[in-house]
């Protein structure tokens, strides 16, 4: 078979699992974990200690393997993923000890003698299903709290970048237990045999579609699922923005992995007014970013490639079908992958271009009355994973209140993303669940309620005596006595009700 014959995946020397040695590793993990090996707090930051100085020991070989994959530049994918993915590591180290903690809330002077407590227990054996687009934050990134948690895992990269699926898979038993957590590389027969074991939660990053398969695979074991997808995550600029500010920072977020981020800024919503003066704006800022003396963005090598002929074709028929007019970008070549950043100005709102997320460096600009304008377009479709804002503290309040997204960020783009306390995640169609820090470990931890009420010795009887009036037979006497030592009575006015048809009065007391 000649190269060009072969597939990506065989180019890259990817080898996928038999199919047969999945439901053996899934059981593998699943008995090592009901050892209670990964239990300990200890072990579980001795994993996520190795797991840093594999990022850290092959940071190269990790750059190499997603510029192969995507043509990103050494600064994006070091900043973007090594960097990001070992402070959050870092983080759960530091932070592990507290977030494991068991909570002990007050339930009130009824259960002041009954020990309630809240332990922080892992769900058990996980299944991390990554996405091709950002290797390792991603796809690694997840896996941070599967281990935090103490859960054992199955890391699935995506073959779609297979020298990166390839890396990990080499580089994991170097570094990680492989009783407690593995990387399983394959294609759509392997995942499909994947979710057909049984797991304690499935956590899925991608499209809507795939999304469905992998909740409706998920429900046959009631397990829960943390869907990370995407959407059209719409960008506005109102009149009182600094436009210049606003042109940088969305240019910016729409061409760092040339567009392929979930969370990439896909369209823009602003007055006509204020289109003509961003237009102009993103040029100039394009031409800050890659100049033409040396060769601007077409040369590059601050910029990145499409990910597959399938994905660029894609793209460039987009682009072919709109109705809007194309005020920047447009350059390309098949053979490389090349797809410049491409603005285009005045797009119906019904246009082609607006019917899916774009995952891409193709800019639409939609203008819209005003604010509320925006919102209402907004809401005319569904929840974005991110909402962007650029202009005054006013118009940002009323967008923000207006519309549901699964982030909402005034004046930047994607940097959310990055800050490890706030959790990440979608809403609707965008997805569901979130992750980073702390909600990271949360995700992958059951809150198991535990109470130790008193029942021997001398509090065990005084417990007893207090809480016998729940025995049969039943009294009203002794309903009156319970309701006293554990019921709560309202201590506040009922509010009115414009829409009662007829008057109420209070219940009759117990």
């Amino acid at each position: 078979m000649s190269s060009q014959e072969q597939t990506p995946q065989q180019i890259a020397g990817l080898v996928y699992n038999d199919i047969e040695d999945i439901k053996e590793i899934n059981a593998g993990l699943r008995k090592a974990f009901l050892t209670g090996k990964t239990r300990s707090l200890e072990y579980r930051k001795n994993q996520l200690k190795q797991l840093s100085f594999m990022l850290n020991d092959n940071q190269d070989a990790i750059v190499e393997a997603i510029r192969k994959d995507l043509g990103r530049a050494r600064f994006e994918s070091v900043f973007a993923e090594v960097m990001g993915t070992t402070t959050e590591i870092i983080d759960a180290i530091h932070n592990l000890d507290k977030w494991a903690k068991t909570e002990k809330p007050w339930s009130g002077m009824a259960w002041a003698m009954h020990g309630a407590a809240v332990r922080k227990e892992p769900k058990g054996t996980v299944l991390v299903l990554g996405a091709w687009n950002y290797p390792i934050s991603v796809q690694v990134g997840p896996l941070i709290g599967a281990i935090a948690a103490g859960c054992t895992a199955v890391l699935k990269p995506s073959e779609v970048s297979p020298n990166s699926a390839r890396l990990l898979a080499e580089l994991w038993p170097k570094y990680m237990d492989p009783e407690t957590t593995r990387v399983v590389n394959g294609a759509i027969p392997e995942t499909t045999a994947l979710l057909d074991c049984r797991w304690e939660h499935i956590f899925y990053t991608g499209n809507g579609t795939v999304g469905r398969i992998v909740a409706e695979k998920a429900a046959k074991w009631l397990c829960p699922t943390t869907l990370e997808l995407g959407g059209k995550s719409p960008a506005f600029v109102d009149e009182s923005a600094n436009i210049s500010i606003a042109a940088h920072r969305i240019l910016w977020g729409k061409s760092l992995n040339c567009g392929q981020t979930c969370i990439a800024p896909d369209y823009v919503l602003c007055t006509k007014a204020v289109q003509e003066k961003l237009v102009e704006e993103l040029k100039k800022a394009a031409a800050e970013f890659w100049p033409e003396s040396k060769g601007g963005v077409v040369k590059s090598d601050d910029y990145g490639r499409i990910i597959n002929h399938g994905h660029w074709k894609r793209l460039n028929q987009m682009i072919g079908g709109t109705g809007g007019r194309i005020v920047m970008g447009g350059e390309k070549d098949e053979s490389s992958k090349m797809l410049a950043p491409t603005v285009v100005a005045d797009v119906p709102r019904d246009d082609a271009i607006m019917q899916g997320e774009i995952f891409g460096p193709v800019l639409p600009i939609v203008t819209v009355r005003d604010v509320q304008d925006a919102v209402d377009f907004i809401n005319s479709r569904d929840q974005p994973l991110a909402l962007y804002s650029f202009g005054s503290s006013k118009a940002t309040q009323e967008l923000f209140d207006g519309t549901r997204s699964g982030a909402a960020v005034q004046g930047d783009v994607l940097v959310h993303f990055a800050v490890g306390s706030l959790p990440f995640g979608g809403t609707g169609p965008s997805g569901y669940g979130s992750y980073h820090g702390k909600g990271s470990f949360d995700t992958f931890s059951h809150q198991r309620a535990t109470l130790n009420a008193p029942h021997t010795g001398i509090m065990g009887k005084i417990v007893e005596k207090l809480m016998a009036a729940r025995y049969p037979p039943y009294t009203n006497a002794n309903l009156a006595q319970f309701a006293s030592l554990v019921g709560k009575k309202p201590n506040f006015s009922r509010p009115r009700n414009p829409h009662a048809s007829v008057s109420t009065k209070s219940p009759a007391a117990v």
